[in-house]
């Protein structure tokens, strides 16, 4: 069960990647990327090239995120999560890369969540509908490749206290199934 909520710091450590729990409640501070699907899609077409990636990957955590333009005086507008579904068939070439986690919303296919524990990295959640009140926790936005993407485009977000939910853990624990057991008996 959950145990409240844990401070952590992105990019993730292998460590505190290895250490957090399907369930666990954690505010994230620190940078991670933000990429959707098109940008998915163009990195695995440059790895596919044998081409070098516009990014570094390695040790990145990655949230699902298409925001919408900022308003005045603020870095970003409504930054709610996509769907994470839609990143599953480029996810197994992205893990490969080195990355520690990923952020998005929903379930992961089996595929995905196969390579997850082969590589040891963690899948998060965050609210859907909710993107005004976690672009709050994001305090600076900057675009690092493929700018034609407009919201699509790679970018490095600074975030504090960036709230989420362990959904699946490195070990392949899965709190889209844990947290409903309760729920079957009624």
């Amino acid at each position: 069960m959950p145990q409240g909520k844990i401070k952590i710091t992105a990019p993730f450590s292998k460590e505190t990647a290895k250490s957090l729990k399907a369930g666990d409640l954690v505010l994230i501070t620190g940078k991670i990327i933000a990429a959707r699907d098109a940008a998915h899609k163009r990195l695995c077409e440059s790895l596919a090239k044998g081409e070098e990636l516009p990014i570094n990957l390695k040790n990145a955590v990655i949230y699902y995120v298409g925001p919408s333009p900022a308003r005045p005086n603020f870095p970003i507008g409504s930054a709610g999560p996509t769907t994470s579904g839609r990143m599953d068939p480029y996810t197994p070439k992205i893990i490969d890369c080195g990355i520690h986690g990923m952020i998005g919303k929903g379930y992961r296919n089996d595929i995905v969540i196969e390579e997850m524990i082969k590589h040891e990295i963690p899948y998060l959640v965050t609210l859907g509908g909710a993107g005004a009140l976690i672009a709050k926790s994001i305090k600076k936005y900057t675009v690092l490749a493929y700018e034609d993407l407009g919201a699509e485009a790679i970018a490095e977000i600074e975030v504090q206290d960036f709230p989420a939910i362990v959904a699946i853990d490195a070990q392949g624990n899965n709190y889209y199934t844990i947290g409903q057991q309760p729920y079957k008996t009624l």
